[in-house]
């Protein structure tokens, strides 16, 4: 049944085509995604074929009795409560409304007043109210958005079973791939449908690529061949066809398709060098409503931590208010760190500690001497509207050629660059912030939930940039894929401690793919059990098997020695100082086998006698060098899985 049906639609901004001429038919089952970069238009197609924008030119025609349920980014609520905006016109559902909002997060905010409520816990608030609805035609606009990863993978399962059609925004590849059957994508002014999910798109995106290489490599043949004819002397000149000429200058003077964009994410040249000591954090505790929360300055106030609504009301009202303590966590200068846990476990408030913008409760935050910090967070810094890109991003210098180069290469073109910031589309915003905190040349960056916002193109983009970054990176995110292409190790929040996992989110995800199967199986068992359950330990406890935490104990404090029980530094390195130490002679056996297995392929190869003698020495050294680094990674593991951590 066809549920849409959009035919020639366009839209366009001062100087520049969005699209035109579209046509596309929404039916039963279809799950479409809009994908393209920053300001060819996605949100705006949206809201026509939800109905809630005209197009410019076509039209959009539903089937009779066909509803639409749009997930809003900034509608009013109803209430005075968030309970109240959610039962808000729902007639005999708020109990599903309900069940909704705590799959999303909000189930401990029942009762917080709408006036205290972030942009992120309104869209969800929002984002539970559409998915309730009846409506045969959801369409969602970066549904994604202010998710923690638990919630997500819920949502996938949630939209999977929708009977009716769904139209959405996402920047998250994973989200596209698990979802989605169809994805449309704008591109210069066109349209382009492509079966499947993310991985289809890439492959028909690379093919299509390929053909506009062959067909360039033709028509230049082709001009050649023209030119050629056209040079020809004066008298053969007079009796060529008009027609032909004209062609044949045609040809000539056309090129490629213009690129949507061109360049690469400028180099790292003026990142300063970062010394042995960067950031090191000792004893840190954060407990809500410190009176220390309260020295941020004028800039911090608009931190992150508002608008992700960190500080549950939950935790704020009830709890010992402490979100972690005794934290024990040093970095190092080409550390890749990932931030990951649920929401309201203190992602941001840890960056913002990490950082110094942010006092801790308790113990000591250290800088390095060297270091120069760039924070690019969830609200970004403040653009005014009024002012010019360029201006912007010279940062009160006089705009230059090196400004407008820069500009470039992130894809703000001549006629971008000289606008005011108030025509920037969500995306073309958030990447501007982005690049404004890239040009400050930052030897440490600290980035909170990067991906929101940000096209697909622009994270493939930064991921390389952020790959080749001389410096340290420290991530919050729940987009899976940026996740697993930037960080090494992750550190997960969610209980008073902190824990670090080597291996980054792949690691993360089984663990908490585990903890999700034993958490079924214990609530199977509960059920099936005729007896009550056997009285399990008091909350905070760790139970121990074989002398190493249990995972059913929930998150182990990786902090160290109590400090009832003296200075840390009195028992031993810390954790994070011991993974650290790990980390480094896992990178030394690496090389040393390297060096070993290079060694035994020229000896296999060598024929002269001096040589084979030389490289058996070298060999000889290469070997007992692995061996030692061998010995010095056990040791440490040792260490380790004494103190009963994991490696």
């Amino acid at each position: 049944m066809i549920l849409v049906d959009a035919q020639g639609l366009s839209a366009s901004r001062p100087g520049r085509v969005l699209f035109e001429d579209l046509d596309l038919t929404v039916s039963d089952g279809d799950r479409i995604a809009v994908v393209g970069i920053n300001g060819t238009g996605k949100s705006t197609l949206l809201a026509m074929l939800a109905g809630t924008r005209e197009p410019e030119s076509g039209s959009v025609r539903r089937g009779s009795g066909v509803e639409v349920s749009v997930l809003e980014q900034s509608g009013e609520l109803s209430g005075t409560t968030l309970r109240d905006a959610l039962h808000h016109g729902m007639g005999d559902k708020p109990w599903e409304v309900e069940a909704v909002a705590d799959r999303l997060g909000l189930g401990a905010e029942m009762e917080r007043p709408l006036e205290e409520l972030s942009g992120g816990q309104a869209k969800r608030v929002h984002l539970a109210r559409t998915l309730v609805s009846e409506a045969p035609v959801l369409v969602l606009d970066e549904p994604t958005n202010h998710l923690d990863i638990d919630a997500i993978c819920w949502l996938e399962e949630r939209l999977a079973a929708h009977r009716g059609a769904l139209l959405l925004v996402t920047h998250d590849r994973h989200f596209l791939d698990r979802v989605c059957t169809r994805i449309v994508e704008l591109d210069r002014g066109g349209c382009f449908v492509h079966d499947g999910g993310y991985t289809s798109y890439l492959e028909n995106k690379a093919r299509r690529a390929a053909d506009a290489e062959a067909s360039e490599s033709r028509r230049a043949n082709l001009a050649r061949r023209e030119l050629e004819w056209l040079k020809r002397g004066a008298p053969a000149r007079t009796s060529k066809p008009k027609a032909r000429i004209a062609s044949a200058r045609q040809i000539v003077d056309s090129g490629p398709e213009k690129q949507a964009r061109v360049g690469q994410l400028p180099l790292h040249a003026a990142a300063p060098r970062l010394g042995d000591r960067v950031i090191e954090l000792h004893g840190v505790t954060q407990r809500f409503g410190d009176p220390r929360s309260s020295q941020q300055t004028s800039s911090q106030q608009t931190s992150s931590e508002q608008t992700s609504s960190e500080q549950t009301f939950s935790e704020q009202t009830f709890s010992d208010k402490v979100l972690f303590q005794d934290v024990e966590l040093l970095l190092d200068r080409r550390e890749r760190l990932g931030i990951v846990g649920p929401n309201g476990s203190g992602k941001s408030t840890l960056l913002d500690i990490m950082a110094r913008r942010l006092e801790p409760s308790e113990g000591v935050v250290e800088h390095g001497p060297t270091v120069t910090v760039g924070i690019y967070d969830q609200l970004g810094r403040q653009l005014p509207n009024d002012a010019r890109v360029r201006d912007v991003v010279a940062g009160g210098r006089e705009p230059d050629w090196r400004t407008d180069a820069l500009l470039e290469a992130f894809w703000f073109d001549a006629d971008a660059q000289r606008a005011p910031v108030s025509t920037l589309s969500g995306g073309e915003r958030r990447r501007l912030q982005l690049l404004c905190t890239l040009a400050e040349n930052p030897n440490v960056l600290m980035l909170d939930e990067p991906t929101n916002d940000l096209d697909t193109e622009t994270l493939r983009q930064l991921e390389d940039y952020l790959e080749g970054f001389p410096g340290a990176v420290i991530v919050v995110s729940h987009d899976r894929a940026f996740l697993e292409r930037v960080v090494a190790d992750v550190v997960v929040l969610g209980g008073p401690g902190l824990r670090r996992l080597p291996g980054g989110y792949a690691a993360y995800e089984a663990e908490r793919r585990a903890g999700r199967v034993a958490g079924r199986a214990h609530n199977r068992e509960a059920t099936e059990a005729s007896a009550p359950a056997e009285p399990t330990e008091p909350p905070g406890k760790t139970s121990t098997e074989g002398g190493r935490p249990s995972r059913d104990a929930g998150p182990t404090r990786d902090a160290g020695p109590s400090r009832d029980a003296g200075p840390s530094r009195d028992a031993g390195p810390s954790p994070s100082t011991l993974r650290h130490r790990l980390r480094a002679a896992q990178r030394e056996v690496d090389q040393a086998r390297a060096d070993c297995d290079s060694l035994r392929s020229v000896l296999t190869e060598a024929t002269d006698h001096a040589e084979l003698a030389e490289t058996g020495r070298e060999l000889a050294a290469a070997e007992e060098r692995l061996e030692r680094a061998e010995e010095a990674w056990l040791e440490l593991a040792d260490q380790i899985e004494a103190r009963g951590l994991e490696i």
